[in-house]
């Protein structure tokens, strides 16, 4: 506390209690200034195009929907990545920020209350003058001393609601973090599932092509049979090589991609590459779980980001209140009360007690434009908020249609290739039957090599997309998340 006057004389009486300025200050407490809401206009479909009929009363995805892929290693890598992913870490770690920051914007609602004690002893030379509480001295000088013990509080008046906007904002933020967290959680756990996929894809392509492999050096060895027996030439020889020699080429990038998925995992459960590893196995060995998009309307809750985009931009329209709220004038209340003395022993006497009470309006005439362009600032980023909610609920929309078209076509795709894969097994079975009788032209037996090679490796790369496509459409369709239960867990 400033030190007060020496000519001030304390004076006796009653004391008030110190928490008059706080209940005045809430009695003044007056309303936000309505602000106009943007329209959101949003355009929701009633089903998805895609949809097979009955799906529009289907239930939302399971919380653990990767367990329907009835893979265990798969359930492992998820369950550890929900455990100690560190992406997930820095997003709850933007929750506690989040929730400090409402704190910080919730104390403007509070008054400011302040302890202070103070000694000074002051020597003054001859022929000075000094007043104090107890008189003048000047002339032949002195020593004098001044204690001082108080309590000093000062509040502002959310008259506007100014303070209640700002509070209300950071609440919105905040919420909007806990939401982040499930989107990170969400997009983390459908990246583990894909990651996983095409290391399966990965490893189950290796498997054909050291197949097709042996094959092509099967071919070759009856080629250079014929060879030796004068029925086939060395372009025929030199031709078969060249497509072992392809065949052989073509595992090393597939080893790669085998070694960098599993570093990817690796980083996914938050673990050294060097120190983890992953069994895998083949893409044929997972069931791809029946999933049903329920109604278009129900994503407005079923996704977080859509729920983080709106809970932004209901942050933003307190923001504009607050940002309006700042043109109007500011009241605020301050008081002190405590002790005054010149000798420490006297300190808590009757008469060294003293108060002051004092009330303050400030209003903006001229900032150089600062509060208008806080406004306009404001205003910006509602419309920016707006837009993206707007394109939230849109994307949204289109990514469960774009996943369910995917997984259709691709399930009618993978059926499809299975009869050009068997068909095409069955082509080189005769050929290489023909080839060791002589009775067939290696052109054909070339042709039915690669046409086999071709067909399986195909029908790789369909399963893996069809298994993408159903891990997309668990992702937009919000799985793992429910918004009840997930999000009290958080508070």
């Amino acid at each position: 506390m400033a030190r007060l006057p020496r000519e001030r004389t304390a004076r006796p009486g009653r004391r008030p209690a110190l928490v008059m300025v706080v209940g005045v200050g809430l009695g003044l407490s007056g309303c936000i200034p309505g602000a106009e809401r943007p329209e959101l206009n949003l355009e929701v479909p009633a089903s998805y195009k895609t949809a097979a009929k009955g799906d529009a009363d289907a239930a939302v995805p399971a919380l653990a929907w990767w367990r329907g892929f009835r893979s265990a290693e798969l359930t492992g890598l998820m369950e550890s990545a929900q455990q100690y992913n560190l992406d997930i870490a820095v997003a709850i770690a933007q929750i506690v920020q989040a929730d400090a920051q409402t704190g910080v914007s919730g104390a403007a609602l509070l008054p400011t209350i302040n302890g202070t004690a103070n000694a000074t002893r002051e020597k003054l030379a001859a022929g000075s003058t000094s007043s104090s509480s107890s008189g003048s001295f000047g002339g032949s000088g002195g020593t004098f001393s001044q204690y001082n013990i108080g309590l000093s509080a000062s509040y502002i008046v959310d008259f506007w609601g100014k303070n209640r906007a700002t509070l209300a904002a950071s609440e919105e933020s905040a919420t909007a973090s806990r939401y982040n967290r499930e989107v990170v959680a969400l997009t983390t756990m459908a990246t583990v599932a894909n990651t996983y996929f095409q290391l399966l894809a990965a490893q189950d392509q290796i498997k054909v092509t050291r197949r097709d492999l042996a094959a092509a050096e099967r071919i070759l060895a009856l080629i250079k049979q014929q060879f030796a027996g004068g029925t086939a030439s060395q372009l025929d020889v030199s031709q078969q090589e060249a497509l072992v020699a392809t065949q052989r080429a073509a595992i090393p990038p597939l080893e790669v991609t085998v070694g960098q998925s599993t570093a990817a995992l690796a980083l996914l459960v938050a673990r050294a590459p060097a120190n983890f590893n992953v069994r895998g196995g083949s893409t044929t060995q997972i069931t791809v779980p029946r999933v049903t998009p329920g109604l278009p309307s129900e994503l407005l809750y079923e996704r977080p980001d859509i729920r983080q985009a709106e809970a932004q931009l209901v942050a933003s329209n307190f923001s504009v209140d607050a940002a309006r709220a700042a043109f109007f004038p500011q009241i605020q209340l301050t008081g002190t009360t405590g002790f005054q003395s010149a000798a420490l022993a006297s300190l808590f006497a009757p008469g060294a007690w003293y108060y002051t009470l004092a009330a303050g309006l400030t209003q903006p005439l001229f900032d150089g434009f600062l509060l208008e362009s806080q406004l306009k600032l404001a205003k910006g980023q509602q419309l920016q908020n707006l837009q993206a909610y707007r394109k939230a609920v849109l994307s949204a929309f289109a990514d469960v249609e774009k996943a369910l078209i995917a997984l259709q076509k691709y399930t009618l795709q993978e059926r499809l290739q299975s009869d050009v894969v068997a068909a095409s097994r069955k082509a080189f079975e005769v050929a290489e039957t023909q080839l060791r009788g002589g009775t067939i032209n290696l052109i054909t037996v070339l042709q039915a090599q690669q046409t086999l090679f071709t067909a399986e490796n195909n029908l790789v790369t369909v399963r893996l997309n069809k298994l993408l496509a159903a891990s997309s459409l668990f992702q937009a369709l919000g799985g793992g998340w429910t918004p009840s239960g997930t999000l009290a867990a958080l508070q």
